[in-house]
């Protein structure tokens, strides 16, 4: 092995001779790739076993960025090499999975450039859950090295600030459909589940000073004094049972020169949020550091793949006392401690949330200013590799095409009648907007079909009742697929169901009694109270519908039952079924009903064939969308019912119903957390015994971009 002085000098070279060339003409020194062996450092002196991964799968070389551990991180590498840790790097050119992080004691990325994919989140947020630690090292914001609009900052968050209805916004159609843009999709995934957030301001040269105490930070902040930035970034602290920050600011006015906005939010000091933070999370933990200065050295490996020039690095490893910050961090993460929240810990002071502004909110947020910042050269691609220029990494490389596959008709599974004819209809996109997209069609019972749509007829001579499983795959001549899939359960052919319909004392519902109904047919049936009576409630195989006035069973595959209840009227209840009022966007606001004013954030009023709904329209939110009411009902409550089901194919999300007798100054949460699971909609029921005036609020909990559908909102007063 070569000496560290003798390889440093090799790094400095190699990028000055590589300019040279390029300078003169030549192409004949190509840089390394995602398909070469990647690197790696040995333990050295006093062996601990543990090892460290330095992802380089998304833009941490774009720009004049080299975060690798044999460039502009090599002095980070080699201090942890010398500390015992065996170092190496990731390389691939598809998504991380849980696969490439397991094993590893710690993940470092630094400036992601390329946003990460849904399943990418999922795969770092099990990895940290399972005992893993992760460290992000973002920049200022607008730190957009590739010009691809997203920056560090952005991608560690999970969302693009002023984009977060559309994550590929200002971008041409063939950047949209590449291949690093597919499963890319706007959320709050740091803060939901690590309670941090990058905060996009844009400081300049400073020095933090203001350093937490050793025994209030695990000891990471011994031997540290000073920690030098150099136009970054802080955080902000959300969650104080999960974050805590380490290193503050002095109070401050700079920014940096070329910010965007005012760049200094708070001025300065604590309020600021803190420059480096730690968060625990599940087993695992993370830290994370709003500037890539006091990680970097001056010895860049790369060329810039935009323009094929020189790097230029600095020496911010030597600062202050970057070094020790840097590497006691590390020494914490990967150390495996069983507590899973910092309020477990005993002694610990646990941080006040950090103080947002409005423009902040990241559903509301714009862009300050036309992304990109810059006008890409000449024929350079951000997503296409091989227009990167040679001596920079992964230039020539090709990318794998990448496909998306949905089925749109039906919009989710259904029960049918033997011999009813199905339509179906699918779409699907590609990466590659040169290539042809094929499309077929599986019907699980031996019959197959080609092209975007098809009709299909399903058999079933047996005596009970038949699923099938529907697949849709969409491919192309490069081997890329995807595929799409309904659950088609099919009744026997001539068969009758019966539905047994009841009703309680003080009304009636019609028709009652054993009613027999076909296959595949509907039925109505009529609720009717007597005089000075109200439905109650409906229940229908044993779950309450609420308090509906008609309820009719379509497409019936199976026996069934309906009950209806009754109880005094007088004003006590009310039925909030949104089907008034509009509001066709996400971004918070407010819609009168029936009811009042309700506040709609992240949540707008849905009336599509893919929304479920009890009338003309449900709410649909997404992310950690709400619903409030902003009106108190006078009566009390002793009981709640409310209408959920998933958006069209939407996966699971989970939610949460709560109240406030102050007019929403404090809410108190109702029953436990509810899980949507099926696009049929669901009645789920609370019971409390709360007088007087009341409103409540339902929360979106799952964080995910996955949408529900909430209808047909029933209160049950005193």
């Amino acid at each position: 092995m070569a000496s560290p002085l003798a390889d440093r000098a090799r790094r400095v070279f190699h990028p000055l001779l590589a300019a040279l060339l390029w300078a003169a003409g030549s192409t004949s020194l190509p840089a390394e790739g995602a398909n070469d062996p990647a690197p790696s450092i040995a333990a050295r002196g006093t062996v601990n076993g543990k090892k460290v991964l330095f992802d380089n799968t998304h833009g941490s070389t774009a720009g004049a960025a080299d975060w690798v551990i044999d460039g502009a991180f090599s002095d980070f590498a080699n201090a942890l090499a010398d500390k015992g840790y065996y170092v190496k790097e990731l390389r691939k050119v598809t998504p991380i999975t849980l696969a490439d992080l397991t094993g590893w004691d710690v993940v470092v990325m630094a400036e992601c450039n390329i946003p990460f994919k849904t399943s990418e989140q999922a795969a770092l947020l099990q990895y940290v859950q399972n005992g893993g630690s992760l460290f992000l090292i973002a920049d200022h914001y607008n730190a957009d090295r590739n010009k691809n609009r997203w920056d560090g900052s952005e991608v560690f968050n999970g969302y693009r600030r002023g984009a977060w209805t559309n994550p590929a916004k200002g971008m041409s159609a063939a950047e949209a459909a590449s291949y690093p843009m597919q499963g890319v999709v706007s959320s709050d995934w740091l803060a939901t589940n690590f309670g941090v957030r990058f905060r996009y301001n844009a400081l300049g040269d400073l020095v933090a000073n203001d350093i937490v105490v050793p025994s209030q930070a695990f000891n990471i902040t011994t031997g540290v004094a000073t920690v030098a930035m150099h136009a970054g970034a802080t955080l902000a602290i959300l969650d104080p049972a999960k974050a805590k920050g380490l290193v503050y600011l002095p109070a401050t006015t700079v920014k940096w020169s070329s910010a965007v906005d005012q760049g200094v939010y708070n001025g300065g000091g604590r309020a600021e949020g803190p420059m480096a933070a730690i968060a625990k999370v599940g087993l695992g933990k993370a830290a994370f550091i709003g500037d890539s200065s006091p990680v970097e050295d001056a010895t860049p490996k790369y060329l810039k793949e935009e323009t094929g020039g020189a790097k230029t690095t600095y020496a911010g490893w030597q600062e202050q006392n970057d070094a020790t910050l840097m590497s006691n961090l590390v020494d914490w993460l990967a150390t495996h401690e069983s507590y899973t929240a910092l309020s477990q810990v005993a002694g610990l002071q646990l941080d006040t949330p950090t103080a947002l502004l409005a423009m902040e909110d990241p559903a509301s947020s714009t862009e300050p200013q036309t992304e990109p910042w810059a006008t890409p050269a000449a024929g350079y691609k951000w997503y296409d590799p091989t227009t990167f220029k040679v001596g920079s990494y992964n230039a020539g490389t090709v990318l794998p095409n990448v496909i998306t596959a949905a089925i749109t008709t039906p919009s989710g599974n259904l029960s049918v009648n033997a011999g009813v004819s199905v339509s179906f209809a699918g779409s699907a996109t590609d990466s590659s907007s040169t290539a042809t997209i094929t499309y077929g069609w599986t019907f699980g019972d031996g019959g197959t079909a080609t092209g975007v749509s098809a009709t299909h007829t399903f058999s079933n001579a047996t005596a009970s009742a038949v699923t099938y499983t529907v697949t849709f795959t969409a491919s192309d001549a490069s081997g890329a697929s995807a595929s799409a899939t309904r659950l088609i359960t099919v009744a026997p052919g001539g068969q009758s169901y019966t539905i047994t319909a009841s009703a309680g004392a003080n009304g009636t519902i019609a028709p009652s009694g054993a009613v027999s109904v076909s296959a595949g047919a509907s039925q109505s049936f009529t609720m009717t109270p007597n005089a000075g009576y109200q439905v109650s409630s409906v229940t229908v195989d044993g779950v309450n519908q609420g308090a509906l006035a008609t309820y009719t069973f379509s497409n019936v595959a199976a026996n069934h039952s309906i009950a209806a209840a009754f109880a005094t009227s007088g004003g006590t209840s009310f039925t909030e079924t949104f089907d008034t009022g509009t509001k066709a966007a996400y971004a918070t606001g407010d819609v009168t009903f029936p009811s009042g004013t309700w506040t709609l954030n992240d949540a707008l009023l849905g009336n599509t064939s893919a929304d479920p709904k009890n009338g003309a329209q449900s709410v649909r939110t997404r992310n950690s969308g709400k619903l409030t009411m902003k009106t108190n009902w006078a009566n009390g409550a002793q009981s709640v019912s409310v209408k959920h089901g998933s958006y069209g194919s939407d996966a699971s999300t989970t939610w949460t119903l709560w109240y406030s007798t102050n007019s929403g100054s404090t809410w108190t949460q109702v029953g436990g957390t509810v899980t949507t699971a099926s696009p049929t909609l669901q009645t789920a029921t609370f019971t409390l015994s709360v007088p007087g005036p009341i409103r409540f609020e339902i929360r979106k909990t799952d964080g995910s971009s996955r949408r529900v559908n909430f209808d047909d909102f029933q209160v049950s007063g005193f």
